[in-house]
């Protein structure tokens, strides 16, 4: 962000190529920072920081694309040629408009608060750590967003899809290269590789678009001369372009070994929304003791039978919803449990998760509490009824947990579940039978009791002789 403003202020003297281009390179790394932390760390200000930047990097991209257009004529055309004279006087025109809108936006950019972005985003920052499991998360994200765009790109090469692929390309060369940065050491040459051939492409692209706006290809000759010199310089980048990308040793599978895979991308994940739900919870420390006691519940029901083959993915859900279910708390202590559900369904879906489940987490989290889910209102659309029903169960376990540590102060240390005949006994260590706290337990086991289909006691834990 400082070098954002000694780069402004080189920009401000002289709008030529190479200040426009520094301050735009300035400015991206900034959004693209910007844009990664702010999927770990809530706070507003890393969207309002990135959202100022965008207003000054857009003005200044249609300056710097006219002025690499130039650079492209002058490379591709021959002294002799009469096209070349034209389009460079139509960009020397467009230049002055353009430079004067940049002018305006640098005046306009208020360097005050980016100063104060600075300090207190920095402090923000520190608390995460390069190269930490939510970073490797999201280089997983990226990476699995800009293959599909490859894949795209390779089913229809057009002009569109490859500037979609190099954006997306961009998003997770950032990524490695501000936050993961030993994986920087070993791809960091490949990355700017690709990105520089999908750049060039993408330059042609708009040179050839801008030559027959700007009607300076009229004559059928000159439009196929030029045609003919543009596709040939697109082709060969592309060409290499797939080179480096296809096969068995191709980048893009040397990328994915280097990242998390199996279980270990499983817990990158988890771990990327437990410390995103940290920067809202007030109280980590219940929360944690709620996800144990829930997940002792969760094991203790699978054991005797009451939740039967969505085992392991069920005790995943609940695990991220118990860890979730008090974010809400950050807007204020009314009707936490109805914000902590809309907070949850903002979250971009982790790798390897479906937008279904972060609907049926944010439902287990929202009925940790409060009233209980009615048929026909506060449901799950187009989640299949078998998972539904789930999702009532895991919620009604998540708020017998929460309510075995409604005081916030750990009396209750674990929990054993049996099934002695028709009903089922939950023993809590360290329950005093008497406490105002059993009678709000009593109270939260209502829920698990009709997902269930049977009667639920608990109980305190039996004194051994």
């Amino acid at each position: 962000m400082a070098q954002t403003l000694k780069e402004a202020g080189h920009a401000e003297q002289e709008l030529a190529p190479d200040p426009v281009h520094d301050l735009r390179v300035a400015l991206r790394r900034c959004r693209s920072m910007a844009e990664g932390l702010r999927a770990i760390d809530p706070d507003s200000s890393w969207k309002k920081m990135r959202s100022m930047g965008k207003e000054l990097f857009s003005s200044l991209g249609e300056l710097r694309d006219c002025q690499v257009l130039m650079e492209w004529t002058q490379k591709l055309g021959s002294a002799d040629d009469p096209v070349v004279p034209v389009f460079l006087d139509y960009c020397h025109t467009r230049e002055l408009a353009l430079k004067q809108n940049a002018e305006a936006a640098l005046q306009h950019f208020d360097r005050k608060q980016w100063e104060s972005w600075a300090r207190s985003l920095s402090q923000r920052s520190a608390r995460m750590h390069l190269g930490s499991e939510p970073f490797q998360a999201l280089a997983l994200e990226r990476w699995a967003q800009a293959r599909r765009l490859h894949n795209q790109a390779l089913r229809s090469p057009s002009p569109e899809a490859f500037h979609r692929l190099r954006i997306g390309l961009k998003k997770f060369r950032y990524v490695i290269e501000n936050f993961l940065p030993e994986r920087h050491h070993q791809w960091g040459r490949g990355l700017k590789h690709v990105q520089d051939l999908l750049g060039e492409i993408h330059d042609l692209d708009v040179l050839k678009a801008t030559a027959f706006t700007a009607g300076v290809l009229a004559r059928d000759e000159a439009r196929l001369r030029w045609e003919q010199r543009i596709e040939a310089e697109r082709g060969a980048r592309v060409d290499q372009y797939l080179r480096e990308t296809s096969g068995p040793d191709s980048l893009w599978r040397i990328w994915r070994r280097g990242l998390p895979r199996g279980q270990q991308a499983r817990d990158a994940a988890f771990k990327k929304l437990e410390v995103w739900a940290s920067f809202l919870d007030p109280d980590v420390r219940h929360s944690r003791r709620v996800a144990r006691l829930a997940l002792q519940l969760h094991d203790g029901l699978a054991r005797i039978g009451l939740i039967g083959r969505e085992h392991q993915r069920s005790r995943e859900l609940l695990q991220a919803a118990a860890t979730v279910h008090e974010v809400g708390r950050s807007s204020g202590k009314r009707g936490h449990h109805k914000a902590t559900q809309r907070l949850v369904r903002k979250v971009d879906p982790p790798f390897s998760w479906k937008r279904r489940d972060l609907d049926v987490i944010a439902f287990v989290a929202r009925y940790h509490r409060g009233a209980l889910p009615r048929r026909g209102r506060n449901g799950l659309p187009g989640v299949p009824l078998s998972e539904r029903r789930m999702a009532q169960r895991l919620a009604g376990i998540l708020r017998l947990a929460n309510a075995l540590d409604a005081e916030h102060t750990g009396t209750i240390r674990r929990i054993r579940v049996v099934r002695p005949g028709d009903f089922v006994v939950v023993y809590a260590q360290g329950l005093n039978s008497q406490s105002a706290l059993a009678e709000r337990i009593a109270g939260a086991r209502h829920l698990l009791e009709l997902s269930c289909g049977i009667a639920i006691l608990v109980r305190p834990w039996p004194v051994s002789r």
